[in-house]
């Protein structure tokens, strides 16, 4: 099966139960096919959780989730060391991190210590514990849900575990014709929201993910559009409404989805169409708006997108 055919027979199963959200789901999967941890923000009750148990009852892989408390501890996740009477020894026993897909629900509802402990899970696959490094299984991918910074109740994640999510993306509220299907379709189902109960099958394996993650490694992408993505990521370090600017991690980073997108469409080279498209998702977490952007109400999308007009495109 080709990627394009797998990113097709995934998203019938999401469309089961996820109506809209078009762009959400093609970002979730563009992630979870080229390496990458995936952060969605939003209000509570627009279908954050609900599209992520969907993309994971489409996946034949082991599933867990966490919900993100202020009293939950690191080892709560990555696991602890048990005394055992037989042996005498110390027993590593492994925590909820140890799977392949992860739902870290409402993550900046944690302390600042527990949010780090998933640092090493994110960007070595490992876990250390006493001294010992214990590797993640393969494929992993973390998914996480945020609500907006501003509601009561939330820490702001720290920049260094930001910058390990590949994608940040807002999820809003759907358009009335999508929120009518929402009601007249899933009304009935009351508190039902198991998306395997409702339909949905698991068409992509384990190796389905890690051919595709080849498949994507190998996508063409030309010197012109590789410069094009570099004075992308050199104007936002120039932009004085930015403090801090892209890093070279986040020019991979949107490169790599950026050839997803292009595998998507059936194609094997990428176009500066699939860096515009990843530009904003893949940086509105990384940069920083300068003091006197924030005061004067600026967002980073705005900027990003003003950026993303004044450089020059390829042909």
């Amino acid at each position: 099966m080709s990627l394009e055919q797998l990113y097709q027979s995934i998203r019938g199963e999401i469309a089961k139960v996820i109506f809209g959200q078009d762009e959400v789901i093609d970002f979730s999967l563009a992630a979870l096919f080229s390496s990458g941890h995936m952060l969605l923000e939003g209000p509570p009750g627009v279908a954050k959780t609900l599209l992520v148990r969907t993309i994971a009852a489409a996946l034949n892989l082991e599933y867990r989730r966490v919900q993100m408390t202020p009293d939950l501890l690191p080892n709560d996740i990555t696991g602890t060391a048990v005394f055992r009477q037989d042996t005498h020894q110390f027993e590593f026993r492994s925590g909820p991190v140890f799977t392949h897909f992860l739902l870290a629900d409402e993550v900046n509802r944690a302390s600042a210590r527990t949010q780090s402990a998933l640092l090493e899970a994110m960007q070595e696959l490992s876990v250390t514990q006493d001294g010992v490094t214990h590797p993640l299984p393969s494929p992993f991918v973390m998914f996480a849900t945020q609500n907006p910074i501003e509601q009561e109740g939330t820490y702001p994640l720290p920049l260094a575990q930001l910058d390990r999510f590949m994608f940040k993306v807002l999820v809003t509220y759907p358009t009335p014709d999508e929120e009518q299907r929402i009601l007249r379709e899933h009304h009935a189902t009351g508190g039902l929201s198991d998306p395997r109960r409702m339909g949905v099958q698991a068409v992509v394996s384990e190796n389905d993910i890690l051919d595709a993650r080849q498949t994507i490694r190998g996508t063409h992408v030309r010197d012109e559009v590789i410069a094009y993505l570099q004075k992308l990521l050199g104007a936002t370090r120039a932009d004085d409404s930015l403090s801090v600017g892209a890093s070279p991690r986040s020019g991979l980073m949107m490169l790599m989805g950026a050839k997803s997108f292009a595998r998507f469409a059936g194609r094997d080279f990428v176009t500066p169409d699939d860096i515009q498209s990843a530009f904003i998702p893949a940086l509105r977490h990384r940069v920083v708006l300068s003091p006197s952007a924030e005061l004067e109400g600026t967002t980073t999308d705005d900027v990003l997108g003003q950026l993303l007009e004044a450089v020059e495109v390829p042909r």
